[in-house]
């Protein structure tokens, strides 16, 4: 039996999609993150092969029945050797079975555009954009490092709601929903327990800092009017990178699709309208994520064994 993998690694999960040679699912898996930043390279191998083993399992079928596999990973591209020291183990790990490493953006692109023209701006644990043109040229923007990028992701607009809260609760801005419901999620007795909390159990992981999202969420659908504007920062944020790989592949201008993935667009009525009126100026569009990115990297490892 023909069969082929795709795999979407990511900072918070990891998501398995096992197909036959039609396209037809066989097999799915969601497991835990997959960065070498938070774990080590060793770990992440450790942690591919068994969901792949799982996978397997699953349908049936033996790792000799793979056709192709193709992996996106976080950060993969950003460390010639780390990417070397993954590839070299990858190909140890699969011998003769044809397989595709890349970097989890591009995945999310072929899922969402289903490996059409355009770009795609993902914003989930981090934040990074990839598209290609029709000449086949990619480019990506964003994607640079936690410590000095990560602009419009769940763990940026995470950081920002501690800033946030901190503001309200000295009444640098006016308090709002958002101040209400960290006192109440946290079981807060005294605001300034808030430091010793986020630096303690929170900064360490960039996974739980991304999670935050979810309590300025639903401050923002209370009518957090701060809130909602740190949505529309986001959006200008990830506004910014699609115009960056834009501007690479001489798009401006041009009629293109722009699509979307990650756990922010969860805030989607938020985020959208402020990057739709954006990127028309620059003669883009948005459009719906048409497949998954585990779909999409499905896609790739039909693809390269074809190729």
């Amino acid at each position: 039996m023909n069969c082929y993998l795709g795999i979407d690694g990511g900072g918070t999960k990891t998501a398995y999609l096992l197909t036959d040679k039609d396209g037809r699912e066989m097999a799915t898996l969601e497991t835990d993150g997959s960065s070498y930043k938070e774990y080590s390279v060793d770990i992440v191998i450790d942690k591919i092969m068994s969901g792949i083993h799982k996978c397997l399992e699953l349908a049936g079928i033996e790792k000799n029945e793979l056709c192709g596999v193709a992996i996106g990973l976080p950060c993969f591209g950003e460390s010639k050797t780390e990417d070397s020291l993954i590839l070299e183990k990858m190909k140890v790990a699969f011998a003769d079975i044809p397989f595709y490493l890349t970097n989890d953006v591009e995945v999310g692109w072929a899922g969402s555009l289903a490996m059409e023209q355009g770009i795609n701006v993902v914003a989930g644990t981090g934040s990074i954009c990839f598209g290609k043109n029709s000449e086949n040229r990619s480019a990506r923007s964003g994607g640079w490092s936690t410590f000095f990028g990560d602009e419009g992701s769940c763990y940026w607009i995470g950081r920002k709601t501690m800033e946030l809260f901190s503001k309200q609760a000295d009444s640098r801005i006016e308090k709002g929903a958002l101040y209400l419901l960290v006192r109440e999620h946290f079981n807060l007795i005294d605001d300034l327990d808030f430091i010793d909390l986020m630096e303690r159990e929170y900064a360490p992981s960039r996974s739980k800092v991304a999670s935050l999202q979810i309590i300025l969420l639903e401050a923002a659908r209370a009518g957090d009017a701060s809130a909602i504007r740190l949505y529309e920062c986001a959006a200008e944020e990830l506004f910014a990178l699609v115009q960056g790989v834009a501007r690479q592949l001489q798009l401006e201008g041009k009629e293109f699709a722009i699509s979307y993935s990650g756990g922010l667009f969860h805030a989607k009525e938020f985020v959208l309208p402020c990057l739709e009126s954006k990127v028309k100026d620059i003669g883009g569009y948005l459009k719906e994520p048409m497949l998954t990115p585990v779909q999409g990297a499905a896609l790739l490892a039909r693809k390269i064994r074809k190729e």
